[in-house]
């Protein structure tokens, strides 16, 4: 372990200085060539751009012997050119072209020059000062021409200063990179003292660990991350020693559940054998499992082919119902693997209540059958006295038939639409469409649309606020309907003559709203039933005034689905009071702000 954790220190250290050296030789190059580059080219600019330099060339052009006078004038300017001035030492050199063919006419060195792009634009007329610092040579070709003759001054440097200074370069880093190489070689050696010793202790503590020894802790030496990870270590040896106590713990837990659950839970082997069963299984099934030798067949042998339930794979199961022993059970066959063998779990439920359950949903349609059958009779017994003898019968008691079947229509319709509405909610379909909105501007809206209808009972109905109302979260027509609800019931069951007062605040978290009639009010006894599923106080008036019995279970439902409370205060020929409390923020809201 140690060998291979130094070998990959000295590896890391290596690289590393290897990829520094290499990357700082590549920028010292460049920005060698790059310096030379811009020094010529800046340098010739330079020159060239010397007015009386270019107006003795161009004097010289015109002479009869204009080569000879361009090379004496090249040679008085041969400092600022930086070029060779006969003495053969400078990397530098100058070369007079022909300005029409290209052709070499004079020069500092005898060497032949090749066709480069900078003296094709001097070919042309231009000054060619392209830079490339791909090629081996810096050159400058300028064209001068006067009094019919053209000629191009070429300088040429074929870069050896900046190769020589790079070489130097080179070799410095060379020489760096090796003695980074030592160095990093002895600071591998103290690294892998200082790391590997602790790192060995560590792995001598994890096989004691791995054996089950967890009382001896690590020594720790030091305050670096190797000391951390040693603290974590011993940290990590007592929580495991501890959680292996708490699984011990929770598998007696376990053990203790799975005797006492009361569904009852089996297991059998692949070859049909009881492995393992809670007492819950002996009494739902009515057997002793410990005088049981036939197995899975003696037990399932009629419900189920153990060869089939082998076949299965998770998470497949197979679901079987069967009365016995006067309960109704639920059997989940499914297999359970572990390593290479297979087992079928058994898992089995009394749903001898869940099918009371279903019974008294059967009692709950009789009774919509028969809210619904009263408005049928009627309406069809009016449809069929107008059928029959509406000819005979007046034109006044007519429109009183046709009233009635219009009202019961209205009836069973409302009663249909509340059964739906409470269906939804069951089957949680019907989900809540949280927005925020005015709470207060509602109430107002649905005092606006029910006052009219309280001036036809001669109702005093009034409306109060106190203090502003906080906007509030929440499905805004689903809300309307729990106040339009209460607001109705209060104006049915009030006499003529009556009152109903709405009023509405809010506290920090909540607000909300209370409607007081002097009505009928409600008998103690009944207040507990009120919110049940087509319950009335007065059975008679509730139908003489048009009730079905579910708008204040709708109710209810509403206000649960928004975390809201309702409450009911009443006394018997006095009047009720429906006091509503609702959130001002949905719970979805509340947990995106934790």
């Amino acid at each position: 372990m140690r060998q291979g954790l130094h070998t990959k220190l000295v590896l890391i250290m290596l690289l590393l200085i290897l990829s520094l050296m290499a990357v700082v030789c590549a920028f010292l190059m460049r920005g060698v060539l790059g310096f030379y580059l811009n020094e010529f080219y800046d340098q010739m600019a330079t020159v060239f751009s010397r007015v009386e330099f270019v107006g003795d060339l161009r004097s010289a052009v015109e002479e009869d012997n204009y080569v000879e006078r361009t090379q004496e004038i090249i040679g008085v300017y041969a400092g600022p050119l930086g070029i060779d001035a006969g003495t053969g030492t400078s990397t530098r050199n100058y070369y007079i072209l022909d300005g029409v063919t290209g052709e070499v006419l004079a020069g500092s060195a005898d060497d032949p020059i090749e066709m480069t792009p900078n003296i094709v634009t001097a070919l042309n007329g231009n000054e060619g000062y392209a830079s490339n610092s791909t090629a081996d040579y810096m050159d400058v070709a300028i064209p001068i021409s006067s009094g019919g003759n053209s000629l191009i001054v070429y300088i040429r440097d074929n870069k050896q200063t900046v190769q020589d200074l790079n070489m130097e370069l080179f070799f410095i880093i060379m020489e760096a990179l090796i003695i980074g190489f030592v160095i990093s070689i002895l600071l591998s050696f103290l690294l892998s003292k200082t790391m590997v010793t602790p790192i060995q202790s560590l792995t001598k503590a994890a096989e004691r660990v791995a054996d089950g020894n967890f009382s001896e802790k690590i020594e720790v030496q030091a305050r670096d991350e190797i000391g951390t990870l040693t603290r974590a270590f011993n940290n990590m040896a007592t929580r495991l020693h501890d959680t292996l106590e708490e699984i011990e713990s929770e598998k007696n837990k376990l053990s203790t559940l799975f005797l006492h659950m009361t569904d009852g839970v089996m297991s059998f082997s692949r070859d049909g054998h009881i492995t393992s069963y809670n007492p819950a299984a002996e009494r739902l099934l009515g057997k002793d499992f410990d005088s049981c030798e036939g197995g899975f067949a003696e037990v399932f042998g009629e419900f189920a082919e153990l060869d089939k339930l082998m076949k299965l794979k998770n998470p497949d199961s197979l679901d079987i119902e069967l009365s016995l022993n006067g309960r109704e059970l639920e059997l989940f066959f499914a297999p359970i693997s572990g390593g290479e063998s297979q087992d079928i779990i058994v898992v089995i439920h009394d749903i001898t209540q869940q099918k009371k359950a279903d019974e008294l949903r059967r009692e709950f349609v009789a009774n919509v059958s028969h809210e619904l059958r009263t408005p049928i009779t009627s309406i069809r017994s009016y449809a069929e006295t107008l059928a029959q003898n509406g000819e005979e019968i007046p034109a006044e008691m007519r429109r009183n038939f046709l009233d009635v079947i219009v009202n019961e229509s209205d009836r069973m319709t409302t009663i249909v639409q509340d059964l739906l509405a409470l269906s939804k909610f069951d089957s949680e379909s019907e989900n809540m469409r949280a927005e925020k909105f005015s709470i207060a501007r509602s109430i107002d809206s649905i005092y606006n649309a029910l006052y009219l209808e309280t001036k036809k009972h001669n109702l005093d109905m009034s409306m109060e606020f106190q203090g502003m109302l906080p906007d509030i979260e929440g499905d805004r027509a689903r809300i309307e309907q729990v106040i339009l609800n209460i607001v109705s019931n209060a104006i049915r069951y009030t006499p003529d003559g009556g009152s109903i007062e709405i009023c509405a605040g809010s506290t920090k978290e909540e607000v909300w709203i209370s409607v007081k009639d002097t009505g009928i009010g409600i008998p103690d006894e009944d207040i507990p039933h009120i919110f049940d599923r087509f319950y009335r106080v007065d059975k008679a008036r509730s139908r003489m005034s048009g009730g079905t019995g579910l708008g204040l279970s709708i109710t209810k439902e509403i206000v649960d689905r928004h975390n809201g409370r309702i409450e009911v205060s009443s006394v018997v020929g006095q009047g009720t009071t429906v006091k509503v409390w609702l959130p001002i923020k949905s719970a979805a809201a509340k947990e995106n702000e934790l």
